[in-house]
């Protein structure tokens, strides 16, 4: 299956060609570290792109300040991350192991070049992707979470990092690494904990500090303008941010939970073109990110939009639940959907605690061994089956009703059909959930004779139903009877994707009547922006 970069222990070494080479130092400035001297600490904004003229870097592990790696990168090599594209910030410290000269280039600039020189691009944005990859087949980072299995607020950190692809390590508690940690951080090795480096232990974690520490909640000026705000990063709005980058449009995508939107749950696309052995929403929707970032689109999250307004200048204002604002000349609504909660009484007391609405490596480790329920009927629900089945002893997919033909792709339903280590029961829901602190077993009723059956479990994956998310638009345009954008010719709008007010268009599985497939909401992302341009520009 495809993944978000080659890997780098297998790549051959693409060296920058000697015209690069002049072009960097032509616009770049020559330093010089004694050995010992460290180019960047954990945390650091990523602001300025280093390439070694001779000499020697070394990765430096944060808790023991030794050398983390054995290799080491010395003349013609670079040092950088991902997080260069984005403005972000360094995930490891950096060392000159002996006397050190690099040409080192501003951030601005650098990207500048890139855009011009797609070659010497292409081979650093490949290199940068595999580093990442690395970084996380290794579970490799400063970010380290103690007590992941029995904190809720710990484990939403470890949900949040997974899905947006940011390394990280996690120790149970008890164990020598956990203990070894704490004891670097002078903390209780008994307690959970999030800790950035050695010297940040993060109080009553959320996504949003942890975004701060990583620098992906970046400081926006207030007010600041755009000509295109995106909200919604999932392969819709992900797309249409890849090309308003592309022809020259300055985007900002805002989304408030992770990158990827609903499809960074599926665990395994397999008919989306191009990938003949699949790929994970997650991964598919990192790439786009990647291209996106590289034509200057910005990204900005856990960021959610509590109101839209327009102005009297004909843009419009987008006001951030935190107070905070930024506007835009047009609005790209790619907010996707949600799966609906169901009317089961506790179901919100046992969310991240037996209940999930995801099915990615986080969650596969949870219900590892164990008895798992999956609710839903379509090729989200299917993939998630076939996925949780390689670790859960047992998989039941619940079917209200009696068939997956209307709801399932066949090649999906099929593998179902055939796995011994699945179930599915059709006509049958939960009703009652049991447990005190965690899930411990739910009832199951079958709708036809009304018999009940309890099974012990302690995960129940919810994917059933879908609700758009359109409450933020503040009855600036037109919605369907169940919330979903209007567009097109269902308000007398020549585009497609034309909403009743002009400027705003809508794009993906909000909007009414569209095709919920990741292939149609790329699609529709890419050829808005056309429409977008021509409002922008006239």
């Amino acid at each position: 299956m495809e993944t978000i970069g080659r890997d780098l222990r297998e790549m051959q070494r693409i060296p920058l060609a000697e015209s690069h080479v002049a072009a960097l130092r032509a616009i770049g400035a020559e330093k010089h570290y004694p050995a010992g001297t460290f180019l960047v600490h954990a945390g650091d904004p990523a602001d300025r792109f280093v390439y070694v003229e001779a000499g020697e870097i070394e990765v430096v592990n944060p808790f023991t300040n030794e050398r983390h790696l054995p290799s080491t990168l010395g003349p013609t090599q670079f040092m950088g991350e991902i997080s260069f594209l984005n403005g972000g910030v360094w995930s490891m410290p950096m060392r000159a192991s002996a006397d050190t000269i690099v040409t080192e280039v501003p951030r601005p600039e650098m990207l500048r070049l890139m855009s011009e020189v797609p070659e010497m691009s292409d081979i650093i944005i490949t290199v940068l992707a595999a580093r990442r990859r690395r970084q996380l087949d290794s579970h490799d980072g400063t970010l380290v979470l103690l007590g992941e299995e029995d904190d809720r607020s710990v484990r939403r950190i470890a949900e949040f990092a997974s899905r947006n692809r940011l390394p990280y390590r996690s120790y149970p508690l008890g164990s020598p690494e956990a203990a070894s940690v704490a004891r670097s951080c002078s903390i209780s090795s008994e307690r959970p904990a999030v800790i950035f480096g050695r010297d940040i232990v993060v109080t009553e974690p959320t996504p949003a500090k942890v975004a701060r520490l990583l620098g992906l909640d970046y400081n926006l000026v207030d007010d600041e303008a755009f000509d295109v705000l995106i909200v919604g990063g999932g392969p819709a709005g992900v797309a249409a941010g890849v090309y308003a980058g592309a022809e020259g449009l300055r985007a900002l995508v805002i989304e408030d939970v992770a990158i990827g939107g609903q499809a960074g749950t599926s665990s395994r696309i397999e008919n989306y073109m191009g990938f003949p052995t699949g790929i994970s929403g997650a991964d598919l929707v990192w790439r786009g990110e990647v291209q996106a970032m590289k034509f200057g689109t910005r990204f900005a999250m856990p960021r959610r939009v509590a109101k839209l307004e327009r102005l009297e200048d004909g843009s419009f204002c987008a006001t951030f639940d935190n107070g905070r604002r930024v506007r835009g000349q047009a609005v790209v609504v790619a907010t996707g959907v949600q799966y609906r909660r169901l009317p089961i009484e506790r179901l919100e007391a046992f969310e991240g605690a037996g209940i999930y609405y995801a099915a990615t490596e986080i969650e596969a480790r949870y219900c590892r061994n164990a008895e798992t329920i999956i609710i839903g009927g379509g090729n989200s629900a299917g993939q998630a089956a076939m996925y949780l089945s390689r670790s859960a002893r047992h998989v039941r997919l619940l079917v209200r009703g009696q068939s997956l033909a209307t709801s399932m792709s066949n090649y999906l339903s099929s593998r179902l059909e055939a796995d011994p280590g699945i179930t599915i029961e059709y006509g049958a829901e939960v009703t009652t959930l049991h447990g005190d602190d965690h899930l411990d077993a739910v009832t199951i009723r079958n709708v036809a004779d009304g018999t009940m059956r309890t099974i012990s479990t302690c995960a129940v994956f919810v994917m059933v139903g879908a609700a758009p998310n359109t409450g933020w638009l503040s009855g600036l345009i037109e919605l369907d009877g169940h919330g979903f954008v209007l567009t097109g010719d269902a308000i007398g709008a020549r585009s497609p994707y034309a909403t009743s007010h002009p400027g705003i268009f809508a794009v993906g599985d909000v909007r009414a009547n569209s095709v919920k497939r990741v292939a149609a909401s790329v699609g529709e992302g890419s050829v808005v922006i056309s429409k977008v341009w021509e409002h922008v520009r006239t």
